[in-house]
């Protein structure tokens, strides 16, 4: 009988997550991903095979929970516009350097130039838009934006403004990038003073 796992592969892909933001993936090794996961380079090996199979199944985690932010910010708020917000500031707080948004974006390149990370991508941007769909619909329904909105047009817009707005920010270096955030969804969403 086999022994049971002390570290989820669940904690595993969160480490490889904060790994990655550390280090990038081409830098990344196993024993990065160790030191955050608590376990040894082979334990890695054995569960994953390679860097490359972590790093994949870390692309396939992050497109099967793409939606799980804006569910959990939404379950906890009267507002799918605050929802949003709740959104934008989980992925502000997670890019605290412009270095760390940088080896994130190493992430992008890999989705953009290897098909089995982009099919990932792909689901993962789907995710994202059904989701975005979902609130601002809902958000309409509830007169928060004004009545003919064209849903998803705008999902689409705030999925590009909170990628530039972080984008921004890293190369800029000016500001918070949470009220950065918040400013530019204010004046997509026409609630600016």
């Amino acid at each position: 009988m086999p022994r049971p796992r002390a570290t989820s592969d669940t904690d595993i892909l969160a480490a490889t997550r904060r790994a990655i933001g550390a280090h990038g993936p081409g830098r990344l090794t196993l024993a990065h991903v160790g030191v955050e996961a608590g376990v040894s380079p082979a334990t890695l090996s054995q569960r994953f095979g390679s860097k490359r199979g972590l790093l994949l199944a870390f692309a396939a985690g992050a497109a099967a929970g793409a939606d799980e932010p804006y569910r959990r910010a939404r379950a906890a708020r009267d507002s799918p516009l605050a929802a949003v917000h709740a959104v934008a500031d989980e992925f502000a707080r997670h890019m605290s350097t412009p270095e760390e948004m940088a080896n994130h974006l190493g992430m992008l390149q890999l989705d953009l130039s290897d098909p089995e990370f982009r099919v990932h991508a792909a689901a993962h941007t789907r995710a994202v838009d059904a989701v975005l769909r979902e609130l601002l619909a809902e958000a309409a329904a509830k007169g928060e934006l004004p009545a003919g909105t064209d849903v998803p047009r705008l999902a689409r817009a705030v999925k590009i403004t909170m990628d530039g707005s972080l984008l921004q920010w890293a190369l800029t270096g000016d500001g918070d990038p949470a009220a950065l955030l918040h400013g530019d969804l204010d004046l997509l969403f026409g609630r600016t003073s």
